[in-house]
């Protein structure tokens, strides 16, 4: 398995056959929210200015730099579609590909020609994919210092192998909602610990099908 692969295993969350910690997808029926302690009126209303920011995402295609807790680091193209589909295009050298279609997370290394195809549909970051999921139920805001920075952690209390993400948001008026997610902190049960940035955000593009898509490396008489 690369190095690159790794990384983004930490990213999404333990190995199998735990839920990974990425998108959420039509596999099994979503978990019942555990309700988050009570918030202060300025913490629900920051909480719901998350919800609608994240919800206002049609479609998106930004840069991306992926680090891990040891500071390696890989960069590439995020196009996302809501709901549930994403594709991770990294950089050439990383000969690796992350794409959720709307039913599953399929990881490709070119590398080694192997794919992985996980089930994640109960996982914390399905916040960020599909607007069925309602942050506010499960989120919890924390404290930043900066009335311009939100920081939202999200996880499932009853099952704490599906791991944390933490969506980090500022404030800028030209983002759906005038809050733009522009980065993302995922700690896994074996507490490894992923960051996503994202930079050069576009909304409303052009998005296809052909974009969660990906061309199979194995040979056809082993799949």
């Amino acid at each position: 398995m690369t190095r690159t692969f790794k990384i983004f295993r930490s990213c999404v969350g333990a190995a199998a056959p735990i839920l990974l910690g990425t998108a959420a997808f039509s596999v099994p029926a979503l978990l019942p929210a555990t309700p988050a302690l009570a918030a202060s009126p300025a913490e629900q209303q920051q909480l719901a200015a998350a919800v609608a920011a994240l919800r206002g995402i049609s479609t998106l295609k930004a840069d991306f730099l992926q680090t891990d807790r040891n500071g390696g680091s890989v960069s590439g193209q995020l196009t996302l579609a809501r709901p549930g589909r994403i594709r991770f295009q990294y950089e050439k050298s990383a000969r690796m590909l992350i794409v959720g279609d709307g039913k599953a997370l399929t990881m490709v290394d070119y590398a080694v020609n192997q794919v992985q195809r996980w089930p994640i549909g109960n996982s914390p970051l399905g916040a960020l994919l599909d607007p069925k999921r309602d942050v506010a139920q499960f989120g919890k805001i924390r404290p930043t210092g900066n009335p311009n920075v939100i920081s939202v952690e999200v996880r499932v209390p009853s099952h704490p192998e599906y791991g944390v993400i933490t969506l980090i948001f500022t404030r800028k008026a030209s983002a759906p909602g005038g809050l733009e997610l522009t980065y993302w902190v995922a700690l896994d049960s074996q507490n490894q610990r992923t960051t996503i940035t994202l930079s050069n955000h576009r909304y409303g593009v052009p998005v296809s099908d052909n974009d969660f898509r990906f061309n199979d490396p194995r040979p056809r008489n082993r799949r």
